[in-house]
């Protein structure tokens, strides 16, 4: 029997591929499917089986492409709503890969519809569990996302309790030698404290998990409800899209319009400028918002667009415009990109320059806006006079920012506060617009 993890660190999500005789089946695939045929090509394997563990938030599945490729057969709870075709998969439920079985549990708490699948070796001994997004190594799923979408919804609260039962009732009795295979690693939104590991085992989280830890009902609620990280405003749209079920991959971002250069853009379409921003302070389309391509770009892009928004795409080179491209279509946002292109010759607009010793010297002579997610606002301020703003937020409240004194904008490292401060900076003109940059780490606690 082969388990092998596909890891997107990007996304931070595992998917998982088993393989048996000959016969394989494939677990929360990401949106591109090719690595799972090519995995299932070198081994001799048919791929007769795709199993959801739940309508992602985070990425966009390939369950209905792969099953229109190969004929597979998804498996998704009956209580998903999925509109694609399916065969429920649910307690008792039991997929036979040759002499193993895949064994299903319902496991609600991060999702009503939430499963994990239990997997049964061919000596009968129950060896690996695949959690999805209800436990993670050294934490459990965040309960928040499905309040509003999916086929079913539930409050978080409602949800927490449902996670207290499922890890108790339902993992945790499992043998501690059972290995745990989650949907996803550190740096993943659907969780707020995941170690390093991208898989452990059922007696390591019972030793070290948190949420795993002897505490009533009431305790654990209110502890992991918690300190959850922000909402991107993309999540509902995925879960949505992957109920329905995605187009093919390559296909639909064939469709992406590329344009030359020099093309006339549309007035009031977003522009999203990849490039690092080092080249994009030296000359850029006046508006353009400051997204570099790197490892977070898709979370950055889905936090900082909605879904139902359009924009152009820019980067230094055709090989930089089919990454960002691709990255796009991971969240199910390449439908949005209005057209791609290379830098324009009227990328002009250069950045104010930053000069830093007189802002060490006068910081209160700026405006600083911190643009750092919550949690690390509230972990302390680098600046005390700081306004703070986090960059999933900052479009919709630039109308808090004062304008009687040059605008300085911050983050951890530089990413955001150069996402920052182009969206300040396409907004408001009366004063200079600066990038703290990685300058920051000078004045970090």
């Amino acid at each position: 029997m082969i388990v092998n993890q596909f890891y997107d660190k990007g996304l931070a999500h595992a998917s998982y591929a088993i393989i048996r005789n000959g016969r394989m089946v494939v677990i929360d695939p990401a949106r591109d499917p090719q690595p799972y045929y090519d995995f299932a090509e070198i081994h001799s394997a048919d791929i007769l089986g795709v199993i959801e563990t739940h309508p992602h938030a985070d990425f966009v599945s390939s369950h209905l492409e792969i099953h229109q490729t190969t004929g597979a057969v998804i498996y998704v709870s009956k209580l998903a709503g999925a509109e694609y075709p399916h065969q429920t998969f649910d307690d008792g439920d039991v997929i036979k890969l040759d002499d193993v079985k895949l064994k299903a549990i319902n496991t609600p708490g991060h999702s009503p519809d939430s499963i994990c699948i239990l997997l049964e070796n061919e000596k009968g001994k129950d060896c690996a569990v695949f959690t999805g997004d209800t436990l993670f190594a050294g934490d459990v799923g965040r309960p928040d996302l499905r309040e509003n979408v999916g086929n079913i919804t539930a409050k978080k609260e409602e949800l927490a309790r449902d996670m207290y039962h499922s890890t108790r009732e339902k993992l945790m009795v499992l043998h501690k030698d059972v290995t745990v295979y989650p949907a996803h690693g550190p740096g993943s939104l659907c969780g707020k404290s995941m170690s390093p590991d991208l898989q452990t085992t059922i007696g390591k989280e019972l030793r070290e998990n948190y949420a795993l830890q002897l505490m009533d009902e009431l305790k654990f609620v209110q502890t992991l409800m918690a300190d959850q990280p922000f909402m991107p405003k993309y999540f509902g749209y995925d879960v949505e899209l992957n109920k329905t079920g995605a187009p093919g991959f390559e296909e639909s971002i064939s469709h992406v319009a590329r344009v030359d250069s020099n093309s006339d853009l549309e007035k009031g379409i977003l522009i999203i400028d990849t490039r690092p921003n080092t080249l994009f302070r030296k000359g850029h389309v006046k508006g353009s918002i400051n997204l570099q391509d790197g490892e977070k770009f898709e979370t950055w892009l889905g936090s900082v667009v909605a879904p139902n928004e359009p924009f152009y795409l820019i980067a230094n080179s055709e090989v930089e415009l089919d990454i960002v491209i691709r990255k796009a279509a991971k969240i199910g946002y390449e439908r949005n990109i209005k057209a791609a292109l290379l830098t324009p010759e009227d990328a002009t607009e250069k950045s104010v320059t930053f000069h830093e010793e007189e802002f060490k010297a006068h910081p209160n002579n700026y405006t600083i806006i911190d643009a750092r997610n919550r949690g690390e606002i509230n972990a302390g301020k680098l600046f005390a006079n700081a306004l703070p703003i986090p960059l999933p937020e900052l479009r919709e409240r630039l109308n808090e920012i004062p304008t009687d004194k040059p605008i300085v904008v911050h983050c951890a490292a530089g990413y955001r506060s150069a996402a920052a401060a182009s969206i300040i900076a396409a907004k408001i003109k009366t004063v200079p617009v600066y990038d703290l940059s990685e300058a920051v780490k000078e004045f970090s606690l």
